[in-house]
């Protein structure tokens, strides 16, 4: 079996200036995504946007901490010398080890802050550094950036490599003879992909005690989808696997967001048309992006009954896009999405090429506004 060295579309951000300007350019993706993610309403249901408002809104929270921990790291000599490290093609996000460095780091959080100076006392030492030495205080910039950074984590409200489906009854009229309905959503960063990706289950429950009251069900359940959170597996498995593993719990919809990946021609690998397009705009800096989406939604379509020897047991049978022909989606529909600033929108739409012409366009215009084109 031959072995792929992922670490080859890896990039470290060991010049200042680029670092600086990559955490530019996500705080300004990330300022208009819960705007976009308001947008996708009709996409998806009210409720679902407001899901995908609190994942965007932890990413932003993410590329912020992180910020923070590399602002000074790669000035500094010796072992605390650092670059953040993004991944290159198909992704332009930070690898997966950051998240979980990061999440490492949050745990120590609380005790690392208990042996830092304040962040008065550090700017107080800074003023003194560099009125009576005459030097630039790196280390002392560098410890205050560290101090900060650890408060954000100690404050939490992250997007982590894995964060535990959270559960809530959907009110309104019941399901099939009444029965409770209950949503799902959960989240991962995609270790191979290195894109953050949101789920969302909606199912139908049987059993006499309700799901959310069940602790035993509801854990067993939680590990599930959990262990099935992988890119590479489609919604049809992923709820096939629910319906056979619960005999009590009837997945109806299923929805996966990947929120990315992220093109820029400063920072990632990239052909075809997209790169046609960066290239083309010729953007200043800040706007020379493009974030694409991509939304899988799997419905039921009907309910089967499979006898056993003592009981009989309902089984989905999920309905497929007819269209997808061999490219076999096992998924109801797919839809993309590409967020991306005016001039690169510009060269798009003079390019036209063929296979963007199904994408839902957000433009981002003048003061953050976001447009809509189908």
């Amino acid at each position: 079996m031959v072995e792929t060295d992922l670490t080859r579309d890896h990039r470290a951000l060991d010049d200042d200036l680029a670092r600086a300007r990559y955490f530019a350019k996500f705080e300004a993706i990330n300022r208009i995504l819960g705007g976009v993610a308001a947008e996708m309403e009709g996409e998806l249901t009210r409720p679902d946007t407001v899901i995908l408002a609190r994942y965007t809104a932890a990413l932003a929270a993410t590329f912020r901490a992180l910020g923070l921990k590399y602002r000074v790291a790669g000035r500094v000599s010796g072992p605390a010398r650092r670059h953040l490290t993004i991944d290159l093609h198909e992704s332009g996000f930070p690898i997966y080890q950051e998240l979980v460095a990061m999440a490492n780091d949050a745990v120590q959080a609380s005790e690392q802050l208990l042996g830092m100076a304040s962040v008065e006392e550090l700017k107080d030492q800074m003023v003194r550094r560099i009125v009576g030495a005459r030097e630039v205080p790196v280390d002392l910039q560098y410890a205050l950036s560290q101090r900060l950074y650890y408060h954000a984590l100690a404050e939490g409200g992250f997007f982590w490599p894995q964060m535990r489906p959270e559960i809530a009854e959907i009110a309104g009229p019941g399901g099939t003879g009444g029965r409770p309905r209950f949503k799902l959503d959960w989240a991962v960063y995609d270790s191979q992909l290195n894109v953050p990706v949101c789920y969302i289950l909606e199912l139908e429950d049987s059993a006499r005690r309700g799901l959310a009251q069940d602790a035993g069900r509801l854990a067993r359940l939680r590990e599930h989808l959990m262990a099935q959170s992988v890119g590479g597996l489609k919604l049809l498995t992923i709820a096939r696997g629910v319906d056979q593993d619960f005999d009590d719990l009837h997945p109806k919809r299923l929805v996966r967001i990947h929120l990315g990946p992220m093109y820029s021609s400063a920072f990632t690998l990239q052909s075809g048309p997209i790169r046609e397009v960066l290239d083309g705009a010729r953007a200043p800096e800040g706007e020379d992006w493009a974030l694409a989406w991509t939304i899988e939604e799997l419905e039921s379509d009907r309910v089967e009954l499979e006898k056993g020897w003592f009981s009989t047991t309902e089984r989905q049978v999920f309905r497929l896009d007819p269209l997808a022909g061999a490219q076999d989606l096992g998924a109801t529909r797919m839809r993309r999405a590409l967020i991306l600033p005016q001039r690169p929108f510009q060269v798009l739409a003079e390019l036209d090429p063929p296979g963007f012409r199904d994408v839902r366009k957000f433009v981002v215009g003048a003061g953050g506004r976001v447009l809509v084109y189908e």
